[in-house]
C-alpha cells in the first residue's frame, strides 16, 4: 500500500480475470432488465448508469469483504471516523463513457470509508479529483493547495479513503469505464457523532478554526495558506 495524498491509499486488489467475470455478471444483470423492462434503483443520486451488487445476490461478499478485509485496513488508518466498528455496506458498480455518465461532480460518500476499485475496461480520462476531508458544516469550503489530489484509475487497483474526502471525477473521453465502491458505515460512529460537538479531528477546516481559536486565545497569528472556494461543482452529499 502506498498513501500518495493524506488519507488515501491506494494498492493492487483485484484479478484481471476476477474483474472480467464481474464486469460480465452484471452485464447479464442489464440484459436481463432490459429485456423484462424491470426498473431498478441506481446506486445512489448522481449515478445514472450501473447497479447495486447486494440487489442481484453480492449482499453476503460484499459484507465478507468489508469484514474481513476493508475493516483491518480501516481500523489502523481510519479509526477517527469508525474505522474500527464498520458494521453495514452498500455496494454498488458504476459505469462511464460517453453513452453512459460522463463524469461526476463534486461531493462526498454516504460512508465512513470508501473503497473504490477499477474494474475495467478500455477508457481514456476519468481521473479521480480530490480536495480535502470535511465534516458537514465545512463540506463548500474552500479549497487549500495542499489538499488537491488527483488519481488515476488502473484497472484491478483500488483506493480507500474517507467518506468525507470531497472528491468528484474527470470526464471519461474514451472507451467505457466501469468501477466497484464499496460504502462501508459504522452505526457506533454514528451515534456518536450526534452527540460530538468539539472540533471533528479528520475535518481540515474544523483544524483551522481550532488553530485560529487557539492563537486568538494566545494573541498571536495562525499559519494557515489561503485557499479557494470549492468550484468543482460545489460538493453535495451523495
Amino acid at each position: 500500500m502506498s498513501e500518495p495524498s493524506p488519507g488515501i491509499y491506494e494498492f493492487d486488489m483485484l484479478q484481471p480475470r476476477f474483474c472480467e467475470m464481474l464486469i460480465s455478471e452484471v452485464e447479464n444483470f442489464e440484459k436481463w432488465i432490459r429485456e423484462t423492462d424491470f426498473e431498478i434503483v441506481r446506486p445512489n443520486s448522481m449515478n445514472n448508469y450501473g447497479a447495486v451488487l447486494d440487489d442481484f445476490g453480492m449482499e453476503g461478499t460484499l459484507d465478507t469483504l468489508m469484514k474481513d478485509f476493508v475493516r483491518h485496513i480501516s481500523k489502523v488508518y481510519f479509526a477517527d471516523v469508525g474505522g474500527f466498528d464498520l458494521d453495514s455496506h452498500h455496494g454498488f458498480v458504476v459505469e462511464y463513457g460517453v453513452d453512459r455518465d460522463v463524469d461526476l461532480g463534486f461531493h462526498t460518500d454516504d460512508s465512513e470509508v470508501t473503497l473504490n476499485v477499477c474494474l475495467g475496461k478500455q477508457f481514456t480520462g476519468g481521473d479521480l479529483f480530490f480536495r480535502g476531508m470535511r465534516c458537514e458544516d465545512h463540506v463548500n469550503g474552500q479549497i487549500y493547495p495542499e489538499e488537491v489530489f488527483d488519481f488515476s484509475h488502473t484497472v484491478g487497483r483500488a483506493i480507500v479513503h474517507r467518506g468525507r474526502h470531497r472528491h468528484g471525477a474527470s470526464a471519461t473521453t474514451s472507451g467505457h469505464r466501469i468501477n466497484l465502491i464499496l460504502w462501508c458505515r459504522s452505526s457506533v460512529y454514528r451515534e456518536l457523532k450526534e452527540h460530538k460537538n468539539d472540533f471533528l479531528e479528520f475535518c481540515g477546516e474544523c483544524k483551522r478554526e481550532n488553530e485560529r481559536k487557539a492563537c486568538a486565545l494566545h494573541g498571536s497569528k495562525p499559519q494557515g495558506k489561503k485557499g479557494v472556494l470549492a468550484s468543482e461543482g460545489g460538493a453535495a452529499a451523495s
